[in-house]
């Protein structure tokens, strides 16, 4: 019996079927390797408005072949596009897809969606250096190189928005579930929104739910632009709390208050992985403990009442044990943190340059840096510690007199610190 073709392709089974394409696992005789053939179903192509989307899509998606070259990208090998016709070859990755991980009752372990997100972002990040927004970020486009690994491949550029190429951009495409508020406005966009989408991905993993539910698209682009969606704890309230932080954070609505950059989502993830040893029962601090926290720390003691309660509002609270590092050596960074309790210590390569204890501040010269300043020494937590972190546009954000009181204690520290430096000088010169 004469073997199914797909042009040079030796069709060998159906790996899956969609609305719109079928995946075939083909056999390359030329190059000898296993591939995964999307094929359009042809009956697609004969209205001609819709022929000319999906070819289009097959010619995005082809056009990145030898482009995005990432261990954590699907590798785009050929494509054929005829009149009537298409199909892209491209890396075969067998084990399934996110979709698998997505149910209620089959949840994986915090550390494992923490570093399946984690690889997302990177290779986000990445695509998005390339000039590259993909547009249609959700489980299903996410594979697994084996089934109960973490290894990730992102695939489906087809909807990718290319800020550098001529080619006419396919506008309202995406997946309505994981739309941001800017795609389902019919806005501009840009990588934020495939943050948000990563940020309902990683609410899916983490819950076995999507944020937003309906019956039909249009409530269901009115909730993604109107509602907040319940906290990850109430389906699971064992959830740590930074990972509910991280989760809010990328899929704030307002887009000025999102993650801006893949590296300051990629930072929080990694730290929460670090501290990953983040006790599941341990319960979140208290606001009022919280605030007699602050009230006790000397950099806080001309801030009014309301002025704590309100960094109290803007800023990010964690426990972290002993051995995580808060930040590294040459990482760009845009806040600023506290020591509320506990020791760190603050190194240079192989140098200890000081220790930290509770009260001390580090990181604030981001501040001044325009948000591109790159860390001149590493923080590594030496006892288990509480961080208290805020970031550069919460701050930005604050009353007026929040802020005038930041900097005012600033120039304190900064003062101190020279007054210090001073004093070590001229006892070397004695």
């Amino acid at each position: 019996m004469a073997l199914e073709r797909i042009g040079k392709y030796e069709i060998r089974r159906l790996l899956g079927e969609g609305a719109t394409s079928s995946v075939h696992l083909a056999w390359d005789p030329f190059n000898r390797r296993e591939v995964a053939l999307k094929q359009i179903n042809p009956i697609f192509f004969r209205p001609p408005h819709r022929g000319r989307l999906f070819r289009q899509l097959l010619v995005n998606e082809a056009s990145l072949a030898g482009k995005l070259n990432h261990p954590h990208i699907v590798k785009i090998y050929d494509a054929v596009v005829e009149p009537d016709s298409a199909y892209v070859a491209m890396e075969y990755v067998p084990g399934g897809t996110l979709e698998a991980l997505t149910h209620p009752a089959k949840l994986s372990p915090f550390d494992r969606v923490i570093e399946i997100i984690f690889k997302c972002s990177r290779a986000l990040d990445y695509a998005f250096h390339n000039g590259i927004t993909h547009r249609d970020i959700k489980p299903a486009n996410i594979l697994l190189t084996t089934a109960d690994g973490t290894d990730i491949r992102i695939t489906d550029f087809g909807a990718a928005f290319q800020m550098e190429s001529d080619v006419t951009q396919i506008a309202n495409l995406g997946s309505p579930a994981y739309m941001s508020p800017q795609q389902v406005r019919e806005a501009q966009v840009d990588h934020r929104s495939d943050i948000y989408s990563l940020g309902v991905v990683m609410y899916q993993l983490l819950t076995g739910h999507l944020p937003f539910e309906s019956d039909n698209n249009y409530s269901l682009a009115y909730r993604i632009a109107s509602e907040i969606p319940p906290p990850v704890t109430e389906y699971r309230p064992e959830i740590p709390e930074a990972l509910d932080i991280i989760v809010r954070r990328a899929m704030e609505k307002d887009i000025e208050h999102r993650y801006q950059a893949w590296a300051e989502f990629s930072h929080d993830l990694t730290l929460a992985f670090r501290n990953c040893i983040l006790k599941p029962d341990q319960e979140a601090l208290p606001e009022t403990e919280r605030f007699r926290l602050l009230r006790g720390l000397p950099f806080f003691k001309d801030f009014s009442d309301a002025e704590l309660w309100e960094v109290i509002g803007f800023s990010q609270w964690l426990q972290i044990q002993p051995g995580t590092v808060i930040l590294r050596e040459g990482e760009a960074g845009d806040h600023f943190s506290f020591l509320a309790e506990g020791e760190a210590q603050v190194k240079r390569g192989h140098a200890l340059l000081g220790v930290l204890t509770p009260g001390d501040c580090f990181g604030e010269i981001a501040l001044f840096s325009g948000g591109k300043g790159v860390r001149s020494a590493s923080v590594e937590a030496t006892s288990t510690a509480r961080l208290v972190t805020i970031r550069k546009q919460a701050l930005e954000r604050a009353s007026e007199t929040c802020r005038m009181n930041f900097y005012k204690a600033f120039l304190a520290v900064l003062a101190t610190r020279l007054s210090l430096a001073s004093s070590r000088i001229a006892n070397l010169e004695v």
